[in-house]
Formats: structure tokens, sequence, C-alpha cells
């Protein structure tokens, strides 16, 4: 890795980027305390055959050179002779996945968490299997006689454990991810390609008008509706941004149905919702308990946070109070609060999924990788989904 050659060479003192404690690293370099936990995986194309193990893969291996996964691949050749592999020393990671997408290369390993970011922009990524027992992550340091740096990074660790900031930074970047849905990722990702552009343009000018960013709203509305402008639900709510009756009247939207009215009301209760926010909610939880109560209504979400004060946990976290949301359907909980019952578990998943369609939107966007292209098998959802 270019960041642990840094370290030998004394141009750098840590290395804090996602490195895999093993055997031959510690030989050369100090690790701090282990702060997350991942597997090396087989990645394979989904059009291609599963393969059942190393010895039998029906095609091109690449890894990153000098790569944890290239260490492992070089451990277990000694005892599986046959095993071959090509060191890939221009690209990362990340860029391997998305060759493996592209069928350009037939398999790559990756750690289980990039996997799991990477799977929801290309949609055929899929894990043949596990390699080895799980590893741990962690920052790496020069082994020097001076243990200042090393002690210190430890102090560190200690406090974010101790404090739960370690748990909360992991669960920012993971913990909406958790449970990838192929196929709603599949279906959202024909959706980008099909219904998107002709609703985009409002979305970018109602977002725009609220301060807001246009991919939140967007990924609001799509998990609202789908981006279906005639969408109507059995209770009685609307159009893509799906508004109550009474909150269209309050907007002044005078036709639900209608995307630019309705895309437009949804940004402003948005934005009314994300205002009424306590001071004390920083971001970005407060756009996270803001969507919940866009969801479950102001009032359920102040019970939710009342009891997860009860709980002995953080009133202003989203990681704490997306806990409590759902007790909010057990009679033991409700009876305490002020606004009664309600479907505390909808709000949550409401919430984990508006964040990955915000990160899709955001990934398209903004990166210079173009997107995998949908199969044609995929195409044939049908149009009402």
């Amino acid at each position: 890795d270019d960041l642990l050659d840094k370290i030998s060479k004394n141009d750098i003192h840590i290395a804090a980027a996602g490195l895999t404690i093993t055997p031959e690293r510690e030989k050369r370099f100090r690790f701090g305390p282990a702060y997350q936990e991942i597997t090396e995986q087989l990645v394979y194309n989904a059009s291609n055959k599963r393969p059942k193990d190393l010895s039998h893969l029906d095609g091109s291996l690449e890894v990153v050179a000098n790569s944890s996964h290239e260490e492992r691949l070089r451990h277990l050749k000694e005892t599986m002779k046959s095993l071959s592999w090509k060191p890939n020393h221009e690209l990362e990671s990340e860029e391997l996945l998305q060759l493996v997408s592209n069928d350009i290369i037939e398999y790559t390993i990756a750690d289980s968490n990039e996997l799991l970011l990477n799977q929801r922009f290309h949609i055929n990524l899929r894990v043949a299997f596990d390699i080895g027992s799980p590893q741990q992550l962690a920052w790496a340091l020069p082994q020097t006689e001076d243990s200042s740096l090393f002690i210190e990074v430890q102090k560190f660790f200690k406090k974010i454990k101790e404090n739960g900031e370690l748990t909360r930074l992991i669960e920012r970047n993971y913990g909406h991810i958790e449970n990838f849905d192929y196929v709603g990722t599949k279906i959202f990702m024909r959706h980008i390609e099909k219904r998107l552009p002709a609703y985009q343009d409002y979305f970018e000018e109602a977002a725009r008008k609220q301060a807001i960013d246009w991919r939140l709203i967007a990924a609001m509305g799509y998990q609202e509706s789908h981006w279906n402008p005639d969408a109507v639900s059995p209770t009685g709510v609307r159009g893509i941004m799906m508004l109550t009756l009474k909150t269209a009247k309050e907007l002044n939207v005078k036709d639900r149905l209608d995307p630019k009215s309705s895309i437009s009301g949804g940004a402003r209760y948005f934005k009314q919702t994300l205002d009424r926010m306590s001071a004390e909610i920083t971001e970005p939880d407060r756009t996270w308990m803001a969507m919940a109560a866009y969801n479950v209504g102001y009032a359920h979400l102040q019970d939710a946070r009342k009891i997860t004060r009860k709980l002995g946990k953080n009133p202003n976290l989203w990681i704490d109070v997306k806990q409590a949301l759902p007790l909010l359907a057990q009679s033991k909980w409700y009876k305490q609060t002020r606004y009664g019952y309600a479907r505390g578990w909808e709000p949550v998943r409401y919430v984990e999924n508006i964040r990955s369609y915000y990160d899709v939107l955001k990934w398209i966007e903004e990166s210079n990788i173009v997107t995998t292209p949908v199969p044609e098998e995929f195409l044939k959802i049908p149009n009402s989904i």
C-alpha cells in the first residue's frame, strides 16, 4: 500500500485508511486499537457462474498489488499451488469492483465493508464466498522506540469507544446499508433512468428555494412514491411526495397529483419540519430526524426522543432515537407518551432507505464513473412498481 510505504519512509506518521491488520504488516508496523471487523470476499458478476472455491475460478482474478488481499493469496498458494492471480499496480479496490461489474475481469477480492458500499452502485456484484476468518481494521504507525504517538492513538480510541462516538461514526457510514436490498436497488436504478429525468428540474427548483440538496428531496420523493405522480395510498395520501389533504391545504397545494406542485409542497413541508428541530440536534442527525418526523409526525418523534432520554441515551442522536421509535408500537411505552401509539418501525426504515437512495444519487452526479447499465432482463419489471 502507498500509505504504508510512506510510513516506512517516514513521510507520514499515521495511516488511517481502512487498513487490515495482517501477520506480515505486524512485522513492519505498529497498529492501534482495532475499530471495525471485516471479511475478505471473492466477488464476481451476477451474469456469470458462481465459483465454488478458489480452485474453481473460471477466469482472471485481479487484486490490488501488495494489498492485504494479495498477502492472503500468497499465503494460500503455499498449499494451493495452482492458484494464480494478477496483481494490479494501477487501480484501487473500488475500481477493480467496477471492472467486475462491467464484466471486464471475472473476479476480485474486496473487504466486506467496501463491497457493501459499492453494491448499491454496481447492482450486479455478488459474493461468491468468504476467504478466511474475519479480520480487523486499525490505524498503522511506524515501529519506533518513541511510543508517545502510539499512546495518544490508544487514548483517542479509548475515548471514542467509551463516549459512543466510534459507534456513531460506523452507523453514519454503514448503518443504513446493512440490509442491502438487491431487488429494490435494481428497480431504483431503472427508475433513475426512466422516471427521474421528467421530474429532476422540479426537484432542483423546489430544493433550491428551500436551500436543500435536490438529491435529498428526490430521494424522499422516491421513497414516497417511486416517482409516480399518480400514486395514491389506502390512507388517502397522494402524489409524488404523498401529501395528506390537510398538509396540502396548509401548503396551498391545490392539486396533489400535479408533479411540480407536489414536489414544491413536499420540499416546503420538509424545510418547515427541519426548522422545527431542536437547536441541540446537529447535522446530519438533524436531517435524519426531520425525515422521520415527515413520515411519522413531529409529535411522535418528540415522544420517541423522550423515550430515548428515559432509556439513558441521547435524544439528539439519530442512532439512539431510531432504537426508541419502534417502542411507540408497544403498549408498555406508548401509554407513557403524550401522543400514543405509532408504527414506529416505519420511520426508521423510511430514513434508512432515503439515506441509501441519496447516496446513490450523489454518487451518480459527483463521480466520473459511468453507472452500470441495467441488464435487459431487469427492465421486465412492471411499470406499476
